[in-house]
């Protein structure tokens, strides 16, 4: 059973996404949540497989809620997905990079939000190749409203990882990547796992933030 928390300021939307997860079998709503504060208290007591979470809610906002649901040492199985209306939302990479797994617009289809929590919840990024491409281009060097960390190491990867981060950075699958690098998808489904063990990725969407801020991928307009 995946179990889901929704988090969002509009009761409407709340109850919509509740009848549609709970219809479904193997998924159910453990939780609602008005504002970013509620959402990472109940997270901490429900302890959810997956969070659909709006980015923008008054007082403790999706994004500082993301924050605190990531650095709790009881949620590292807890998987974030951000709702927006925009598919550029100015706060989506500031997302990826604190912690969230990806994201959905809330006009999404509902086949598309189910698919979404399912592969969120076996621990899939739920970015599209081109959405990560338009995502990344138009906001990952823009200054940001908190200080960025230091730019992670590469250090612990061999070549061919840091070959296949790049590639995860551009938007790739599995079976992308292996047809790049011609080697079959499951050696490249391994390249993939052991660089996210190495640099302690939560899942692939942190993968595509690394490779950008490790400079192994820069936005086209700076090649």
């Amino acid at each position: 059973m995946i179990k889901v928390l929704l988090a969002d300021d509009q009761a409407l939307v709340r109850a919509g996404f509740r009848a549609l997860l709970d219809a479904e079998p193997g998924i159910e709503v453990v939780g609602e949540a008005a504002d970013g504060l509620a959402a990472a208290t109940l997270a901490a007591r429900t302890r959810p497989d997956v969070v659909l979470m709006d980015i923008r809610m008054p007082g403790v906002d999706g994004l500082e809620a993301t924050r605190r649901i990531v650095a709790d040492p009881a949620l590292t199985d807890t998987r974030i997905i951000i709702l927006t209306t925009f598919e550029l939302d100015e706060y989506l990479f500031e997302a990826l990079r604190v912690g969230a797994s990806g994201f959905l617009v809330k006009d999404t289809e509902p086949v598309d939000l189910l698919r979404g929590v399912r592969a969120v919840a076996a621990g899939d990024g739920l970015l599209s190749p081109g959405v990560t491409r338009r995502l990344i281009a138009e906001f990952a060097t823009r200054g940001r409203s908190t200080p960025a960390p230091p730019p992670p190491t590469t250090d612990p990867l061999t070549d061919r990882e840091r070959e296949v981060v790049a590639l995860v950075g551009e938007g790739l699958n599995n079976d992308e990547i292996a047809e790049r690098l011609h080697v079959s998808p499951a050696t490249a489904k391994t390249h993939v796992s052991r660089a996210m063990i190495k640099l302690s990725a939560r899942d692939r969407a942190q993968l595509v933030v690394y490779a950008y801020e490790s400079a192994l991928v820069r936005p086209t307009w700076l090649t």
